[in-house]
């Protein structure tokens, strides 16, 4: 929960949106749905810890074998809330992914590296361990933040429509901070939309390894559901020892260790931004980062 502060007080309160988080389930699945849809469900801390807390509602219930993540609305998620009015980058909330201190009141880099090694970073890979199977349905905008919220997850699958990217560049950042791109997407088409800062379909994602199934828009949820009912009649030890397995072979190969050194390269690109210009993400905002990707380009057409 939120804990009050004088920053929070100066800056005024936070509107309340209702349930930024949904939690239902459907047989031995558990359905969280991100439920910000009028800001095409961007991720502030409320939406963090209420996501939080469903998934440990879902790892909690002996009956719920698998975990489905959906975003209401047109679109699965737009990222990191960078601009709404429920932005709540100044509240504090109890630390659940990292032992650190609140970032509120901490000045400069102090403050953007304690808040973000929790919500952002630490986040994510408490919930990559989460000990049962995750699957994110995803349909219409998955950008920067997004990303790292579907590639937490065990498997994705996406509809037809379903875009992709990761535009931070643009801020002269060096992509989000749970950097699994070479994992995900391979060294060289992470190089690729990185540098680029373009779209990428559904169907280049698929090519390039990072989906699992790709589907029509209104089979998506059925699809997804079909499948997560398929994963849930097996062990659910068995599951558990075998996302465990895979994940740490994953690490072997390196990727917590260059999560860790990118997590370095990111902090340092914001506050090179904030020594030369006029805040930590490089001049750059919603608008203006929704319009510098607001028509996809070549990579669309690359094989």
């Amino acid at each position: 929960m939120p804990r009050g502060n004088s920053v929070s007080q100066e800056l005024g309160p936070i509107p309340d949106e209702g349930d930024v988080v949904l939690y239902e389930t459907c047989g031995p699945v558990a359905i969280v749905t991100l439920n910000r849809p009028d800001f095409r469900n961007a991720q502030n801390s409320v939406m963090t810890y209420a996501l939080d807390a469903a998934f440990t509602r879902a790892v909690q219930d002996a009956e719920v074998k698998v975990i489905v993540l959906a975003g209401a609305g047109k679109h699965f998620s737009a990222g990191h809330d960078i601009g709404t009015q429920g932005r709540d980058h100044h509240i504090s909330y109890e630390n659940k992914a990292v032992t650190w201190w609140d970032h509120v009141d901490r000045p400069g880099g102090d403050q953007r590296f304690a808040r973000e090694s929790e919500v952002y970073l630490g986040m994510c890979r408490r919930w990559r361990d989460i000990p049962k199977p995750t699957i994110a349905m995803v349909q219409g905008a998955c950008i920067a933040g997004a990303l790292m919220l579907a590639w937490s997850c065990d498997m994705i699958v996406a509809s037809e429509d379903a875009f992709f990217s990761d535009p931070v560049v643009r801020m002269g950042i060096p992509g989000v901070e749970y950097f699994a791109h070479p994992w995900m997407l391979g060294p060289r088409r992470a190089k690729e939309i990185l540098f680029t800062g373009e779209r990428f379909t559904a169907a280049q994602a698929y090519e390039w390894g990072m989906l699992n199934r790709v589907v029509p828009r209104d089979e998506l949820e059925s699809h997804t559901l079909a499948l997560a009912e398929k994963i849930a009649e097996m062990p659910q030890f068995g599951l558990a020892l075998t996302k465990k397995a895979v994940n740490q072979c994953e690490d072997l190969m390196g990727m917590r260790a260059g999560m860790d050194s990118v997590f370095g390269l990111h902090h340092f690109a914001h506050a090179h931004n904030a020594e030369v210009g006029t805040d930590s993400l490089g001049g750059m905002n919603a608008k203006s980062m929704k319009a510098s990707a607001e028509a996809p380009k070549s990579a669309e057409g690359a094989k």
